[in-house]
């Protein structure tokens, strides 16, 4: 498979755009693409297996 570069991610978040009235939709096809060819991962669940953040667990909520 063929790596995403940032001309692809260009050309497609060109159409995108020009579909969408010069918006690009957050999560949309186009956003993601641009993601990709930064290198960026994207937001999700820790495949750490770790808690997210330092020192997170499943602290209770402070009361107020």
């Amino acid at each position: 498979m063929k790596r995403m570069t940032q001309s692809d991610a260009s050309r497609i978040q060109s159409a995108t755009a020009k579909a969408n009235g010069g918006q690009v939709p957050k999560g949309s096809f186009a956003s993601r693409a641009q993601s990709a060819a930064a290198g960026t991962p994207p937001n999700g669940p820790s495949t750490t297996g770790n808690p997210s953040g330092g020192g997170r667990g499943n602290n209770k909520p402070k009361g107020r």
